[in-house]
Order: C-alpha cells, then structure tokens, then sequence
C-alpha cells in the first residue's frame, strides 16, 4: 500500500499500537533466580507499549489502545504514556480487574526469564465495544502482537480493532512477541499466532520465535521463507547481536548489528519496530527500495543496541540525537 510522502525524520502519520501495557518487576542484581533477587525495580512495559514510546521518541506521532486496571500503576502507566508524548485516547481502566504484572529475571547475559500476574489482568478484559474505532480509523500503521489473541475478550477486540484499521487503509505490523509462560500450551501458541499471520502487511519475528514457529532449529533463509505469505510486504527477523534479516517480494539481505555492552535485552526489539515503523509510516515505498531499507534498518538495529545497554525498556529507548551519535561512532 503506497502512503503519503512526509518530511518529519519521525514520520508524520499515525502509528496506533495495540494490546498490553504492564509493569516489569527487574531485580537490582542480574543472574538471581527470582527468590534470590534482593529487591525489584518497577519498569513500565508491555511490547505494544514500548513500540508506542519508541515511535514518539524518535519524533514520530503514536497512540496506544488496551486497558488498564483502575489502580495506582494502571494510573500510573497512563501518564507514562502521556508524559512520551503518546496519545492515551484509546485507553479504558477496569474496576474489577489489576493491571498486569510480571517479574523479569535477568540473567547474566542480560536475557530474560519471565513471571507473570494476570488472573485475569484488565489487558484480557478489553470488550470490542469498548474499541475507540475513531482513533483507530485514523492509523496509518496498525501495530500489534499476540498476547492479545490469549483470551476472550480481548481477542474478539483485536480482531476487529485489525479489520477496522485495514478497512480504513492502514498498514498491519505484527511482532508475534512470544511469551510461552502465558499461553495453555506450547501447540495453542503456535495455531493462535499463525492464525492472523497472512493478514499482516509487515512480520518481525525474533531468531527464537522463528525457529518456535518453523519447528526447525535454524534460522537460514529458506525456513525464514517458509513464513511468507503472499500479501506480505516485509519479513524481518532480528539476530540479537547478530543483526537482523530482511525479505521482500524482490530483494533479501542481512544488516549487521552494532557492538554494544549489553545489560538488558528487554525493549530492544520494540526499539526496532518502532524505529521501523516511524522511518516507513509517511513513505511506504522505501520498502521496495533495498538500499533504503538497508539504512532505515541500520538505524533501527541501533535503537535496538541502545535499548540493550540500560536497564528496563521505556527508560532505555533511544531519541534520533543518541542513534545518530551510534551511527557516526
């Protein structure tokens, strides 16, 4: 789908991301188990979230849509939003149910563990009648994962809050975000993720949840490949320290990534979706050029390198100034 031309290094349209917000409990010592960590620090997350922050970092326009709990840090959560500059029009707070928690073990590789609280947190609560059709009609990118796709309601109202953006002309981006912990089973993951796989028009998945979905413990082109699907426009699939791959109807490559001192991998591929999607949001057409792409993704595997060398993901994403200073290093 072509989009309008924009000038803002940020983008100009409108990028809604869709889904959960929640707060990660990080131990303030890596590579304890949870029972021994000696406290925990609070950091707002939630993929969609994040992706929301990232865009409105780097000078693009964002607006989230989920619900919170109608308690201290579902408040709270809100006006972290609203403090990033991302409009919080498309959010609901529910009085009968927490906003969702999850402790987050960092090993001392800086990779994750996860626990979660959510029984049932207020994100799985979302009602499709509550759906703010009006803010989600005006996206130019509709962004989202699959957490969302766990539980009635909310999933009822991820699949029509997708049928509206793309009836209203919107760009589908889609980040699987797995989270095993959180689905019955490992086989229900895989059917309810692939289950909307061919009505996105753009697919990040990570090296894990590619070799997760293919079943294949490689992460080579031709199992990439085995995820495409006719109406995609892109598939990347990120390396961690090794990068990232692309694939469009015409070109393939990999961009290399860059050499940080990693000390919290949680963001860094929200970090790049964002980044991603605020550099592509008024010109869809850089797409089909590779040698664009290749730079939008560069600088995107630097917001993600960013992301990594802070602790949390909201406090860790980066502004265009701290990219390009990477970027001329």
């Amino acid at each position: 789908m072509a989009l309008q031309n924009g000038g803002a290094s940020g983008g100009n349209g409108l990028i809604v991301s869709f889904g959960e917000m929640l707060i990660d409990f990080v131990p303030t010592v890596s590579g304890v188990s949870l029972a021994e960590a000696p406290g925990f620090l609070k950091a707002p997350g939630g993929a969609p979230a994040n992706v929301a922050i990232a865009v409105s970092r780097l000078g693009g326009k964002a607006a989230f849509v989920g619900k919170l709990g109608d308690d201290e840090f579902g408040h709270m959560l809100s006006n972290i939003l609203k403090e990033n500059r991302v409009s919080n029009e498309g959010i609901l707070f529910d009085q009968g149910a927490r906003t969702a928690l999850a402790f987050v073990t960092l090993r001392s590789d800086g990779e994750r563990e996860f626990m979660f609280y959510r029984n049932p947190s207020a994100d799985m609560l979302l009602r499709e009648d509550e759906l703010n059709l009006e803010l989600i009609r005006k996206a130019k990118i509709f962004h989202y994962g699959s957490i969302s796709l766990i539980t009635e309601p909310c999933r009822s109202a991820h699949l029509r809050a997708m049928e509206v953006a793309r009836d209203a002309g919107a760009l589908l981006s889609y980040d699987p975000n797995l989270r095993l912990p959180l689905w019955p089973s490992a086989e229900e993951a895989r059917t309810q993720i692939m289950s909307i796989w061919d009505r996105a028009d753009i697919i990040k998945v990570s090296d894990v949840e590619l070799e997760f979905l293919t079943g294949n413990n490689s992460v080579e082109d031709e199992v990439a490949l085995t995820l495409w699907h006719p109406g995609l426009t892109l598939l990347l699939v990120t390396l961690g320290e090794n990068g990232c791959k692309y694939f469009t109807k015409n070109f393939r490559g990999t961009v290399e990534a860059f050499k940080v001192k990693t000390v919290d991998t949680t963001g860094a591929g929200d970090a790049f979706v964002g980044s991603l999607l605020s550099k592509i949001v008024d010109d869809g057409s850089v797409i089909t050029d590779e040698a664009r792409l290749r730079e939008i993704l560069k600088f995107s595997n630097a917001c993600g390198a960013i992301t990594t060398t802070k602790k949390g993901a909201i406090p860790a994403l980066p502004t265009e100034a701290e990219v390009l200073e990477l970027l001329k290093a």
